[in-house]
């Protein structure tokens, strides 16, 4: 790569700072791992430059990329018991108290079901571009998205009725 492609991947990485670390919170939960974990995958795509895909494939390749850093962070790093709301990534104008029971609600998810809705929900990616950033097929990712759908809708549910 020359000087004028580390320029555009400079830029394409600065664009997508916000939700890569979006993606690392909800699935770290912690604001200071996830900073890392970010900040280490952005690392490690800049080292391994040369390998990119061309186009619009790197964004999945991208969020495989930090997803993996924020599981293995998660895998090494015992959380801590205080968890941050998620007042970051809700919209504007949404009730508080719904975010922080989504919040809830997403932490409570098994991984595997939790990636997926956190790369579909809040970074934007296709069910395509998630099974390439995931590493599984289509189908797979359509199946946990539903599966994670249903326990949510399910939990959120029961929070407001208990409410």
């Amino acid at each position: 790569m020359g000087n004028r492609d580390d320029d555009e991947l400079v830029a394409r990485l600065l664009e997508e700072h916000e939700r890569a670390y979006r993606a690392a919170w909800l699935v770290l939960r912690d604001r200071q791992l996830a900073e890392d974990a970010v900040q280490e995958a952005f690392l490690r795509v800049w080292r391994f430059r040369g390998s990119l895909p061309e186009g619009d494939a790197i964004r999945p390749w991208l969020y495989r990329v930090v997803v993996n850093t924020a599981i293995s962070a998660l895998r090494t790093e015992r959380l801590r018991t205080e968890r941050e709301p998620l007042a970051d990534s809700r919209p504007e104008g949404d009730d508080p108290l719904d975010a922080l029971a989504v919040a809830e609600a997403l932490a409570n998810l098994p991984e595997q079901l939790r990636i997926p809705v956190v790369l579909r929900y809040w970074v934007g990616l296709s069910e395509k571009e998630i099974a390439t950033a995931i590493a599984r097929r289509p189908g797979t990712v359509k199946s946990r998205l539903h599966e994670a759908r249903t326990r949510l809708s399910g939990e959120l549910r029961s929070i407001r009725e208990e409410a």
